[in-house]
């Protein structure tokens, strides 16, 4: 495929490549933005395009496009009208030419840019005018899409889902496995120097804890020193009452403003609530309790926001070998992890411990859904939240944490009955008014209705279905005949999780 590009000099003296006829105007406003590749496709037939992606996983933030939005990140290209920035086309040479197709090449383009470059492919509606396309993609093309972006063992279960008993189906598999060559990594585009702060946004810093005061002093230890001081800290504490030392916490200790709080509710997700109704501040950075923060933390969440005009960013979490490390050893760290860290591009997950949103974000979503208070997924329900708004959510290497883990307190302390079963059990948020018997729900409720609430019910039956493979499949290969028979009572514990999470959904999401 030749592409036969235009070229466009924005005002800073950058080159942007384009195929068709752009709104030169809108780009020029988007090469200022966070995204380095732009296309109408959702307005040309390519929304959705390709929804097979859903067998290899089917809870991929990105699987569905967005509804509703004028700009959000898409991976789905129109081959024939997009614009790239020069230095990233460049960089990677173009498209594949391992496949037939135009179409799939340019798919392959946006999803490798997405995930594992760090390079930003967004929709804007308006660049380029809509028309009704009509795409089509060869089985071929699938089979090699799958064999070059993942483990050979995904295009074997689209295999099997396709259906192996189908001639065609088999045929364009043979062919893929046969002709494809593998990808071996992607290298890395490099992420832009950091712009100097502008001006002095407020920063307000929200920590939930429990049962961890003297680790939430030594994180509020580490914003004493933080090159840019957050204009404020609200700690949320809810540990019991006969367990707290109320001299720990002095406000006069510290040169910005410290909110403590002790919460009489119960969850992490209302803990961040109710600090999130005090925020007064342009900026709001979420962090756990557990972590230990370098100097530059804060200031570069800002300046990386400032530097791609971004909403949100996650940071570089990187877990401890025991709770009694420090930043020195942080920093060796750091340096282990040095080559693969480099990338600012769009993340597929959500962090509490270390994130920043803009606050006027922040309150469009009206915080986290207290569904997930006594469960999982809070972190991750927020950012697909954002995501879904049109929010490009950014990894940011740049603010890196040490995340101690330590094994006992925090907020998982009120769910550790979740595994109990029986009159011991203490009920947790999301049984509502339906307490679990004697079968524990598997997975978590309140990881099914995440997937309820965010995906389309094809996705929800795939997760269902390769949930029950892995099942099966995962781990020695003598235990499967004791899982084939424990698998009718698996289902049972999945539908009981199934059941849980439609009452979920019913209340809708709460924020109080």
């Amino acid at each position: 495929m030749k592409l036969n590009f235009k070229e466009y000099v924005c005002l800073s003296g950058e080159i942007l490549l384009y195929l068709g006829n752009p709104d030169l105007e809108k780009l020029e406003a988007l090469s200022l933005g966070c995204g380095d590749i732009w296309h109408s496709s959702l307005d040309q037939g390519f929304k959705n395009i390709f929804p097979e992606i859903v067998y290899q996983t089917a809870t991929f933030w990105y699987v569905n496009d967005f509804d509703g939005v004028d700009e959000c990140v898409s991976w789905r290209i129109n081959p024939y009208q997009f614009a790239v920035r020069k230095s990233v086309w460049d960089f990677y040479n173009g498209f594949e030419p391992v496949y037939e197709g135009d179409v799939m090449k340019a798919l392959d383009f946006g999803y490798n840019s997405l995930c594992y470059r760090g390079v930003i492919p967004m929709y804007s509606k308006g660049l380029f005018s809509a028309n009704d396309t009509k795409v089509a993609l060869s089985l071929a093309d699938k089979f090699t899409f799958y064999f070059r972006n993942f483990k050979s063992g995904h295009a074997y279960y689209f295999l099997y889902r396709l259906g192996i008993w189908k001639p065609a189906v088999v045929t364009a598999f043979l062919k893929a496995k046969n002709s494809v060559v593998l990808k071996f990594g992607e290298v890395l585009f490099p992420p832009r120097k950091l712009t100097e702060m502008v001006g002095k946004p407020k920063v307000s810093y929200i920590i939930p804890t429990m049962l961890r005061q003297d680790f939430t002093l030594n994180l509020l230890n580490d914003l004493k020193n933080q090159t840019y001081l957050p204009f404020e800290v609200i700690v949320v504490d809810a540990t019991p009452e006969e367990r707290r030392n109320l001299s720990l916490y002095n406000t006069q200790d510290y040169p910005f403003s410290v909110h403590f709080i002790w919460q009489k509710s119960k969850g992490s997700c209302r803990a961040r609530n109710e600090a999130i109704a005090l925020c007064n501040s342009d900026y709001i950075i979420f962090g756990d309790d557990d972590i230990r923060v370098p100097s530059d933390f804060v200031e570069n969440h800002v300046r990386l926001l400032q530097t791609y005009n971004a909403v949100a960013c996650n940071g570089l979490d990187i877990r401890a070998n025991h709770q009694h490390q420090n930043l020195k050893d942080l920093e060796h760290k750091i340096k282990d992890v040095d080559k693969s860290r480099w990338r600012v591009g769009v993340t597929n997950s959500f962090s509490n411990a270390n994130s920043c949103v803009k606050a006027d974000f922040v309150a469009k979503l009206v915080g986290n859904d207290i569904n997930y208070d006594g469960g999982y997924g809070e972190d991750s329900d927020f950012g697909i939240s954002l995501a879904k708004l049109g929010v490009t959510v950014l990894h940011n290497p740049f603010s890196v944490n040490l995340h101690l883990k330590p094994p006992i307190g925090g907020y998982r302390f009120w769910g550790s009955q979740a595994k109990v079963v029986g009159k011991k059990r203490k009920s947790q948020p999301w049984e509502l008014d339906n307490p679990v018997g004697l079968v524990r729900p598997v997975p978590s409720p309140t990881i099914m209705y995440q997937i309820l609430k965010h995906f389309n019910y094809k996705q929800f039956v795939e997760y269902k279905h390769k949930y029950l493979v892995n099942y099966l499949t995962k781990g020695n290969k003598w235990e499967l005949p004791l899982k084939i028979i424990k698998l009718p009572y698996r289902l049972i514990q999945f539908n009981k999780s199934v059941f849980y999470a439609k009452k979920l959904i019913k209340l809708g999401k709460r924020t109080k």
